[in-house]
């Protein structure tokens, strides 16, 4: 009998999220996880489920990135913090001690939009840490202007498509001993636009912040595709995520507007960052790949054709990538 109950519940569990993911604000609000919560009956990650383990994050300085450091703290696990502010880290390595009540977190001060910063910060990791089970990509920022890294490369590019790129590239022998996990916090903005193989560094037409940051976000997650096909095999995991509307800082600051006007509809920090501790440490992620996620759930990477990017383009993208960073191709004699 519980079966026959249980089959119908499931499908309009499924219909009322579709139905939510259609709405779009019913999805990426606040009303999203309140929701699901309640109908897929979401536990959380085992305690102490991470203990043993470590988890590398970039950007936990403030808003979602500091709400998951706290949550995998939480659960028990070693913390790299890797962030452009000494103070800013140590400030929140000190804080993270205190809820601990230890001190299992080391800090790395690296500009992700500077290539010789992350091969620097890729250097230190590799002599201080003898595992990595998480990368968890989560640093990003919107330009109010175009600007150029030290590297000649479109500040958003670099900071959210380039430095993540050569990150994970350098970090990929520790990955790989331990079976890592590789997780694009990316955002539903992507959604909005297409991908410009001819213009990367968004250097035609007029110079919108928004634009570039989505843009972004969609190479972002065409990467973590690419990085999964290439590395088939390997026991590295690629997934993406995005948190839906979330009540941050860097959201008022970047988008006034839209923050005042969905105020109350935002999901708070904590609910935008459920997703990215359920893939670093539920036993109910393990082994998923090449998958983009909101609330606990594999989405389409796109909701309009004209956005979407075929096999080929990944493989140009990944090969543009490749020559702007280096011309090194990691997963080549994997």
């Amino acid at each position: 009998m519980n079966e026959r109950l249980e089959q119908p519940r499931a499908g309009i569990a499924t219909f009322v999220d579709a139905a939510l993911e259609l709405s779009v604000v019913g999805s990426f609000s606040r009303i999203g996880p309140s929701i699901r919560r309640r109908l897929f009956a979401w536990t959380d990650p085992p305690t102490g489920g991470l203990a043993g383990r470590t988890v590398l994050i970039t950007g936990p300085t403030s808003g979602l990135g500091r709400v998951t450091a706290e949550a995998l703290a939480d659960l028990g696990a070693r913390l790299v913090l890797v962030g452009r502010s000494r103070e800013k880290l140590d400030d929140v390595r000190a804080a993270l001690a205190r809820r601990a009540g230890e001190d299992r977190f080391s800090t790395v001060v690296a500009d992700l939009g500077s290539l010789t910063a992350v091969r620097a910060a890729v250097a230190e990791i590799l002599a201080t840490e003898s595992r990595l089970d998480v990368l968890i990509d989560n640093a990003g920022a919107i330009f109010p202007e175009r600007t150029l890294t030290a590297d000649g490369l479109e500040a958003t590019f670099g900071l959210m498509v380039a430095g993540p790129f050569a990150l994970t590239s350098g970090l990929l022998p520790l990955l790989r001993g331990s079976g890592g996990r590789v997780i694009a916090v990316t955002s539903g903005g992507m959604y909005s636009q297409g991908l410009d193989l001819d213009d990367l560094q968004s250097s035609v037409g007029p110079w919108s912040g928004a634009q570039a940051y989505a843009r972004a976000k969609r190479a972002q997650t065409a990467l973590i595709r690419e990085w999964s096909r290439r590395l088939a095999g390997s026991g590295i995991t690629f997934t993406a995520m995005h948190p839906g509307w979330a009540d941050t800082p860097g959201l008022a600051a970047s988008l006034p507007g839209f923050h005042r006007y969905m105020g109350r509809l935002l999901r708070s920090a904590e609910g935008g960052a459920d997703t990215i501790v359920w893939l670093a440490a539920h036993p109910e992620s393990a082994g998923w790949t090449s998958q983009l996620f909101l609330d606990r759930r594999a989405r389409p990477f796109d909701r309009a054709p004209m956005t979407r990017l075929s096999a080929e383009d990944r493989r140009r993208l990944w090969d543009a990538v490749v020559a702007l960073t280096g011309g090194w191709d990691p997963t080549l004699g994997r």
